[in-house]
């Protein structure tokens, strides 16, 4: 059995570490990628294969676990192990993979259909109970794999094949879900954003605990352009707040910013108007996530003004498995335990004939 050393990312110190250097070539398979010419996900295959290499980790020890959906052919294409599982289901299956197998490094990969819609109680779930998992979630707006429905993050009024009067739902927004679900760590990167998007998934490498990254990716063929705005680059500066901790959140070219105003509430100014010094500075290790929630709404749905991207929230916290060991452990220390004993118990009753 290999021995367990620190790397470093605390996430990661169970699991063994390579001892050759290894390159993006080491975790690509020889399977055709079968998805769309053009489609976003080529550029988050690339960019997750370019960054595996700096974990460092056995690729055996490393494990891809998705639901239903394009974005979930991923664990075909990383030469680490892999499942393809079931519609929704990729964190109930990951949860129970990181809490008996502490010695992997365990990542999914699923969708804004398969997240947020048969799928959100899962998701949920492994958020509140902050399981050591690591979670991207494409985000395209719209169901790609069964040709072009509305999905839980579709704009309101969004025409597509299931609603051709435009859409009534209120869409989902799912750094706000995650907030809302307390969520130890969460962030947002679009996937043409080679840089940002590393940077990103490295935060999430070093968390202890979820890490959930929604990468907004385009889907060229039944939502096309839905980010387009955001990666204009004569726009998008202008669109976008980049969060980063212990800085002023102010637009990328500068010109507004984020200040609290006297009811509490989050608002956006000219930076002009109410001064740097007013300016809201950017906490992403804050306990409470009710500022970062605030910044979650900042965002158009429509037009995509005022979009912040980075890391919402990395905070501490326990994580489930390893309470989940420790109570085992505990429950170890005075024997082994009696199965049947417990599936008897003692709240048993007879009926009478």
């Amino acid at each position: 059995m290999s021995e367990a050393v620190d790397l470093g990312f605390p996430s990661l110190r169970l699991v063994p570490k390579t001892e050759a250097p290894q390159t993006a070539k080491d975790f690509k398979t020889d399977q055709e990628v079968r998805w769309c010419p053009g489609c976003g996900d080529y550029a988050i295959l690339a960019g997750v294969q370019s960054f595996m290499p700096e974990l460092g980790l056995k690729k055996e020890n490393i494990v891809w676990i998705s639901g239903i959906g394009c974005s979930s052919r991923f664990p075909y294409y990383m030469n680490t192990y892999g499942m393809h599982s079931i519609h929704g289901r990729a964190p109930a299956i990951a949860s129970g993979l990181a809490m008996t197998r502490p010695d992997l490094s365990v990542w999914v990969v699923t969708g804004d259909g398969d997240a947020l819609s048969i799928g959100g109680n899962h998701l949920m779930h492994a958020l509140r109970r902050n399981v050591n998992l690591k979670i991207l979630l494409f985000n395209n707006r719209i169901y790609g794999l069964t040709k072009g429905q509305y999905s839980p993050t579709s704009e309101f009024g969004k025409v597509t094949k299931s609603t051709p009067l435009g859409s009534l739902d209120y869409p989902f927004n799912p750094v706000s879900f995650a907030l809302g679900a307390e969520a130890s760590f969460v962030a947002r990167t679009i996937d043409s954003d080679r840089k940002h998007l590393t940077e990103t998934l490295r935060a999430a490498a070093l968390h202890e605990g979820t890490a959930l990254v929604e990468i907004y990716q385009n889907c060229n063929i039944f939502n096309d352009g839905a980010w387009d705005p955001l990666k204009d680059s004569d726009h998008r500066d202008s669109l976008t707040f980049r969060l980063e901790h212990g800085k002023p959140i102010t637009l990328v070219d500068g010109s507004r910013g984020v200040y609290r105003a006297e009811d509490g509430t989050l608002q956006i100014a000219d930076v002009d108007e109410v001064g740097r010094r007013s300016l809201l500075i950017h906490d992403a290790h804050a306990a409470d996530p009710s500022v970062a929630f605030g910044l979650s709404r900042l965002s158009d749905p429509l037009s995509l003004a005022n979009t912040p991207i980075g890391v919402f929230r990395d905070v501490k916290r326990a994580t489930y498995d390893e309470m989940f060991q420790a109570q085992l452990h505990k429950a170890q220390e005075g024997g082994r335990g009696d199965l049947a004993a417990l599936i008897a118990g003692k709240d048993t009753w007879e009926i009478a004939p």
